[in-house]
């Protein structure tokens, strides 16, 4: 445990749980997608749905999902920079089944008409889990360079990915497998410690039996 753990983040907001860790979610799900996000869908479950909008949440998700962090003095004018930005968005609740209560549904579309799921929590301190990805399970908080993988449950596939990895010389801090059932539909979730570049990411997109490929990078964009 570091002072941050004690203290928590820098933020703009009133509360950790409702407004930074909301931020992070959705500048999270921005990185996710890749692209600048055209419409977003924001479902609302639990403290977020009942007592968020006192707390912000609802301009901090939309904050983040533009691109700001959770220290942007910009996050209570979110939705003044979404309409500048041509960012559409809307509200819905949301009872979502053994979900945190903090918690909440992105149906996301890029501006290349690229579509995004995701469901994550707010689990206190400004930290978040995303736990979910496109209908597939998933377990991480952006606190690495992260590659998700969708993609059949077939043999080979996890060698593959592991190898092309050594092969650049990045380490997997932590990988994570599930599948819908033998045979179906899978996800790999790879933690790791370096950035994957462009060109590795297109290479497993072009791979038999991948369906999928969403990469965090925790690089600034230019």
């Amino acid at each position: 445990m570091n002072v941050f753990d004690i203290i928590g983040p820098i933020m703009v907001g009133p509360s950790s749980s409702h407004t930074a860790g909301a931020v992070k979610i959705g500048y999270l799900s921005n990185k996710l997608m890749g692209e600048k996000i055209k419409t977003a869908r924001i479902y609302l479950h639990g403290s977020f749905l009942t007592t968020g909008k006192g707390h912000g949440t609802d301009k901090a998700i939309v904050a983040g999902l533009l691109g700001m962090k959770p220290d942007d003095d910009r996050i209570p004018e979110s939705f003044k920079w979404a309409q500048k930005e041509g960012m559409a968005f809307c509200f819905e609740g949301i009872e979502l089944r053994d979900a945190h209560p903090n918690s909440v549904k992105l149906n996301l579309t890029g501006v290349s008409g690229r579509e995004l799921e995701i469901l994550a929590s707010s689990v206190g301190g400004g930290n978040i889990k995303i736990f979910q990805i496109d209908g597939l399970d998933a377990n991480f908080g952006g606190d690495f360079p992260t590659l998700i993988v969708h993609n059949l449950d077939q043999p080979g596939l996890v060698t593959k990915v592991a190898a092309m990895l050594s092969q650049k010389s990045i380490n997997i801090a932590t990988m994570q497998l599930y599948r819908s059932k033998r045979g179906g539909d899978a996800v790999m979730v790879l933690e790791c410690d370096q950035e994957i570049s462009s060109e590795s990411i297109k290479w497993l997109e072009q791979l038999d039996g991948i369906r999928k490929v969403t990469y965090l990078s925790l690089e600034e964009s230019a």
